[in-house]
């Protein structure tokens, strides 16, 4: 499980327009370009896709193709194969507050399971820190999709119960970039624990076993 607490700040790529969800309820979709800024190589564009509960048709006439927009809600990521998907729930849309920077902002929420390198470190003043990977997982059909996510913790050196494997719920600032043409998830560490997976024979998509 990852979901973000967000602000998005982007051009909109697809003018908005309202849809009707399985359970008959009316809510406005578009879609919204945020250009990533590039560790290594260029800068990337994606395409968060937006949905809002309610909304108007004179609502969305104000949301076309160009339009500078700030977006407010929960970032989720779904993975398909080589395609990787960004989808936020939004609980509010302006164009008064934009700006000219694009950007995504805000706190991650993780449970999911470590991969096998945690390494301990120190900065430049002797403090300690921890840098690790985790994963997600979710079921696409009949098979499984892993969504990797960076995570650096300061000030604390490494649990003894950090072990590959281990599930973990973390909590922190949200960290997105770009490396060699693809998209990088971080997350700075302010909270973190061992997630106690359910005993006997439950397993979720969160707790299956993959090579890091």
């Amino acid at each position: 499980m990852i979901k973000c607490n967000v602000t998005v700040c982007g051009t909109i790529s697809r003018a908005a327009q309202m849809r009707t969800g399985k359970e008959g309820k009316a809510f406005m979709s578009m879609g919204v370009n945020v250009v990533i800024p590039a560790k290594s190589g260029i800068n990337k564009t994606v395409e968060v896709s937006v949905a809002k509960d309610g909304g108007s048709l004179e609502e969305c006439a104000g949301y076309s193709v160009g339009t500078r927009v700030e977006v407010v809600g929960t970032l989720t990521f779904h993975k398909k194969g080589e395609a990787f998907y960004l989808n936020l729930s939004a609980t509010g849309i302006n164009t008064f507050d934009a700006g000219n920077e694009d950007g995504i902002k805000g706190d991650m929420e993780f449970r999911g399971t470590l991969g096998k390198k945690i390494e301990e470190k120190t900065d430049k003043k002797g403090n300690p820190f921890c840098v690790f990977s985790a994963y997600s997982s979710e079921k696409n059909g009949e098979n499984y999709e892993f969504t990797w996510v960076r995570f650096l913790h300061f000030g604390e050196s490494r649990k003894d119960w950090m072990q590959p494997k281990t599930g973990i719920n973390a909590k922190g600032e949200l960290q997105m970039s770009v490396y060699n043409d693809r998209l990088d998830i971080a997350c700075r560490v302010s909270e973190i624990s061992k997630w106690e997976k359910n005993g006997g024979n439950s397993q979720s998509s969160d707790t299956l076993s993959v090579d890091a």
